[in-house]
């Protein structure tokens, strides 16, 4: 059983903040920050890179739309935009959703930071494009 396939057919209940024929927006229960918003396609998909373009650029069409409302209507400062795919970078319900995640000041009560690691450039591009 999908959770997010549950609450798009209604049998889980949500705080809808958008909703049309092929997407659902719907506020996180666990609301990082105040606003904390999953974009997700009606459809069933277990992660973005399973889906086809078309289903795609209709979901990121709809979450900066709705990315932009949230962030204007709760005054917001910005938004960190978040697809985790997969168990091992953060992925915990496998349908594919995107995380608006409304930011305020740098003491909000998320973190994402980027660490440098040295590796060859060059081998990693030879084994991308190889």
């Amino acid at each position: 059983m999908c959770v997010f396939c549950e609450i798009v057919k209604g049998n889980i209940p949500s705080k809808k903040v958008y909703e049309d024929d092929d997407i659902l927006a719907i506020l996180d229960i666990s609301q990082t920050t105040k606003g904390h918003t999953l974009v997700m396609p009606k459809k069933h998909c277990d992660n973005f890179l399973e889906m086809d373009n078309e289903d795609y650029k209709n979901l990121m069409g709809k979450v900066q739309q709705i990315a932009s409302k949230v962030v204007k209507k709760l005054d917001a400062k910005g938004c960190n935009i978040l697809i985790n795919t997969n168990e091992v970078a953060g992925q915990s319900v496998m349908h594919t959703h995107v995380h608006i995640i409304p930011r305020y000041d740098s003491n909000d009560s998320i973190s994402i930071s980027f660490k440098e690691n040295k590796f060859d450039l060059d081998q990693i591009l030879n084994e991308i494009n190889g």
